[in-house]
């Protein structure tokens, strides 16, 4: 069943969803979560709205003492809503949500939760479940068999393989895991080539003629001399047939294996004309060729740069040259992300990829109102506070981006590299504030979980020398 967006939302139904973002961000939890619940009651399909709510649940149970969960009463309400189960699987999972309200790790809730959506046919919040567990716990390898089971069960199996590797290195002898992992790996190898379909890959293509030319391409990659005579040998029929949009893409498709990039946008380009611009696949080839070869001219500016000093013949030149593909790069990025919001303006994960290449070229005044939107998407919520804290930094607000970044530290359970970045981010804000206390000991959180992360050992050890030495 397909999972409901913000814009699929009735207007009152947008109210509540709006309202209790907006008290999220007063950190009004409590409001915010009733909000949230009563619109799961009219739209259990609307995901975000029940990543958003157990977003808020966690952040509350954080900053609670350790008394605020009612452990005691939790598995008579676990056992109430399990007897819903078989009657009306929906109604149970109305009934955990009040469960995981007061403890939004809770196991038994969890797996409640995961079977009631199995039975309703609700297979984003039965996987959603299980990541729950899996953010308070990654290692956790009983829930991690759940989800590549849910992954098989769904026809996911690329992100099976990725459960079943991820068992195999926390327990490299769990042979479950090894056999189930190929067998997923194998099965999204079928699919992907059709082979499920098809009884030989010559089938998987109607025009024999087309098979042959294919199996020669992939023998053209092991030759040079045999690429450079597919060159010539196409290029001439090209001549004999010049409005042949085929041929124009051949073209293309040999000069980008051949690595002449310049040949290869031209070739592309040729085809894009040829079909008045009608075919987008043309249209973003070319600017992924584009951006390719902006990516190589960065690569090896940036290689000079680091080879050669400032006193080279060159230095100044290539300098120039590199500010101006990284210029250029993200100008195509921005003006992407732009046409791609302008066709789906309710879609916030475009809201956040706008707002980071935006930051990343240090626009960050236009960047600051697409992240703050971008908040509004539980999957983006960390990373766009973490770069509305680097904005709030670059324009000087430093008593923003500290409550920005902290705000974000907290409502992250794990010391993963998301939360990395953001402590060592509020770190650096701490730092230029004179908060030389606070600044340390951010530091000293991401030293204890990770010594080599970027160069917090030499902060937190220079800290402790120069306390000696005091």
């Amino acid at each position: 069943m397909a999972v409901k967006n913000e814009k699929d939302l009735s207007d009152q139904q947008r109210g509540y969803w709006l309202k209790a973002v907006a008290a999220i961000e007063l950190r009004n939890f409590g409001y915010a979560i009733d909000l949230l619940q009563n619109l799961l009651r009219q739209e259990p399909e609307f995901l975000t709205g029940r990543q958003m709510l157990r977003r808020a649940e966690v952040t509350r149970a954080r900053t609670k003492k350790k008394g605020f969960f009612n452990i005691s009463t939790a598995p008579l309400a676990v056992m109430k809503a399990q007897r819903e189960l078989k009657k009306d699987p929906a109604k149970t999972i109305e009934l955990v949500e009040k469960i995981l309200e007061m403890g939004p790790y809770n196991m038994q809730a969890n797996m409640l939760l995961k079977d009631a959506a199995v039975a309703a046919n609700f297979p984003e919040i039965a996987i959603f479940a299980l990541e729950t567990l899996l953010e308070n716990d990654p290692r956790d390898v009983k829930v991690l068999h759940e989800l590549g089971r849910l992954y098989h069960r769904y026809d996911q199996s690329d992100r099976a393989v990725e459960i079943y590797n991820r068992i195999s290195e926390i327990n490299p002898v769990d042979l479950e895991a090894s056999k189930l992992g190929k067998d997923a790996a194998a099965h999204a190898s079928m699919k992907q080539g059709g082979w499920n379909e098809a009884e030989s890959y010559r089938d998987l293509i109607k025009d024999k003629e087309v098979a042959v030319s294919l199996e020669q391409q992939s023998r053209i990659q092991l030759s040079g001399e045999s690429l450079e005579q597919q060159i010539n040998e196409t290029y001439a029929q090209h001549e004999a047939e010049p409005q042949n949009v085929d041929l124009a893409k051949r073209l293309g498709v040999l000069h980008d294996q051949k690595e002449d990039l310049e040949g290869a946008i031209a070739w592309y380009q040729y085809a894009v004309d040829l079909t008045n611009r009608t075919d987008p696949g043309l249209v973003r080839k070319v600017a992924d060729l584009k951006m390719k070869k902006l990516e190589r001219q960065i690569r090896e500016d940036e290689q000079y740069l680091a080879q050669h000093g400032s006193g080279a013949e060159q230095f100044a030149e290539k300098s120039a040259d590199l500010e101006a593909a990284k210029r250029q790069r993200a100008e195509i990025l921005i003006d992407d992300a732009r046409k791609r919001l302008d066709r789906n303006p309710t879609d916030l994960q475009l809201r956040y990829e706008l707002g980071e290449h935006l930051t990343a070229a240090g626009q960050y005044r236009d960047a600051l109102p697409e992240l703050q939107r971008a908040r509004q998407n539980p999957n983006a919520r960390l990373k766009a506070m973490n770069l509305l804290g680097q904005c709030y930094r670059e324009l000087g607000m430093l008593d923003l981006a500290a409550k920005q970044l902290d705000d974000a530290a907290r409502e992250m359970v794990v010391m993963d590299m998301v939360k990395k970045e953001i402590v060592y981010n509020l770190g650096l804000v701490y730092e230029k504030m004179g908060e030389t206390g606070k600044y340390i000991d951010a530091m000293k959180q991401i030293y204890e979980a990770d010594y080599g992360y970027r160069d917090v050992a030499a902060r937190v050890e220079r800290s402790y020398r120069k306390s000696a030495e005091a």
